[in-house]
């Protein structure tokens, strides 16, 4: 079964699907002016945000920034080596511009019926067939990489420092799930604006002293990303090519730009819409930047790819349980973020307001995660998250003439 798995993995995120995401990211960088670089400037004259905006952005972040900045970039690292980082770079700067584009196409065609690439593939290109297949894979995309994919990663590491019963976790995990997202999304967002900020500087605080007691490989570590991503050696043996597909899914994996789950998750929010689609280019960039600091810290540390490893350079043996926690934390604003993007597309396709069930299937199938291994979870993610990248893009290329930046 798996060696089936990575046969429709690698079909799904074949060349095509690569060439369409990068592809059209520079279509919309070219179109809309280099627009990442003004990101900045576009932030400050944001000024203050309203509470339920910052609430949305702490939301849609915390559904980016989940495991896979952590064990998922290493992973990378050990399929790809460390050319696999400058192509995360690569998508996540074309992945800006995807993510404004996203949002502001949201924006135009979205309503209370339809939000996200749903309403746009709806009303924008007229077809409610895209529109219902994004809505599915969707769905299937919140079950894998939202929820299962999570909780897995997190409950090997768990599994690994305690022993403790893959049921009891798995257990605890629902309770703790149903809890959340059963508020809806102010709820959700709530968690995340509590759980997101300590989670991230607790990551930062244990990171950087890790470069900076190993800042001589630094210039090796540097040399290495982009040697390894477009050296002939490695190009010769096909490695340069599989560090570009591993870093651009990763990437991906990560930051969510071109999947469309970005609108669903700021069509939440009752602000300025086009302060969401500014503040979308801004989560892609902390989301990479945080990959960024996982992959360092690896690069810098040890061999084995292995953060932990990484971490063990720290005074103390505190380094394993506090990954532990820290992929918790990381997990569970993920969970919970794909929660609303999964109801979402659930109740576009059902027609219905029958919240409570999804509510109770998402809550279970994301605590199963944790009795399943880790590679077939991690595969079935990158299937879904590659079919649900189809309809949107086809979308944000059709639609390109409605996007404009001002």
């Amino acid at each position: 079964m798996n060696e089936t798995l990575e046969k429709l993995n690698s079909a799904v995120w074949g060349a095509p699907l690569l060439a369409s995401l990068l592809g059209t990211g520079l279509l919309y960088t070219l179109k809309l002016r280099m627009i990442q670089v003004r990101l900045p400037k576009m932030l400050i004259e944001q000024g203050k945000n309203s509470k339920d905006q910052i609430r949305t952005v702490c939301m849609s972040l915390g559904a980016s920034m989940g495991t896979g900045n952590i064990t998922g970039t290493a992973s990378a690292l050990a399929i790809g080596g460390a050319g696999a980082v400058l192509w995360m770079w690569i998508s996540a700067f074309l992945g800006m511009s995807l993510v404004y584009a996203e949002n502001t196409l949201s924006a135009i065609y979205g309503d209370s019926k339809l939000k996200g690439p749903m309403a746009y593939l709806s009303y924008g290109l007229g077809s409610r067939c895209l529109s219902a297949a994004f809505a599915v894979f969707c769905v299937l995309a919140a079950f894998g990489m939202g929820g299962m994919a999570q909780v897995s990663s997190f409950s090997d590491s768990l599994y690994a420092l305690t022993g403790e019963r893959r049921i009891i976790t798995s257990a605890v995990i629902f309770i703790l799930i149903a809890a959340i997202i059963s508020g809806g999304a102010k709820r959700i967002g709530a968690a995340a604006q509590c759980l997101l900020p300590v989670a991230a500087i607790a990551y930062v605080a244990v990171c950087v002293p890790v470069i900076v007691m190993n800042h001589e490989k630094l210039p090796s570590v540097v040399s290495d990303i982009f040697s390894q991503a477009f050296g002939i050696r490695q190009a010769a043996g096909g490695f340069a090519g599989h560090a570009a597909a591993v870093g651009i899914r990763r990437g991906i994996f990560s930051n969510e730009a071109g999947l469309g789950s970005s609108p669903l998750l700021h069509s939440s929010a009752s602000g300025d819409m086009q302060a969401q689609a500014v503040w979308s280019m801004a989560e892609v960039l902390a989301d990479t930047l945080c990959c960024t600091l996982t992959a360092f810290t690896v690069l810098c540390a040890c061999d084995t790819y292995s953060v932990s490893d990484s971490l063990s350079c720290l005074p103390g043996s505190f380094a394993v349980p506090f990954l532990t926690v820290l992929n918790g934390l990381f997990a569970l604003c993920t969970v919970i973020g794909w929660y609303y993007c999964g109801e979402t597309a659930f109740l576009h396709i059902t027609r219905s307001k029958a919240r409570c069930i999804f509510c109770i299937a998402y809550a279970a199938v994301s605590a199963s995660g944790a009795l399943f291994a880790a590679p077939t979870v991690w595969t079935i993610s990158d299937i879904f998250n590659g079919l649900m990248a189809f309809p949107n893009i086809l979308g944000l290329i059709l639609l390109c003439k409605d996007v404009n930046c001002e």
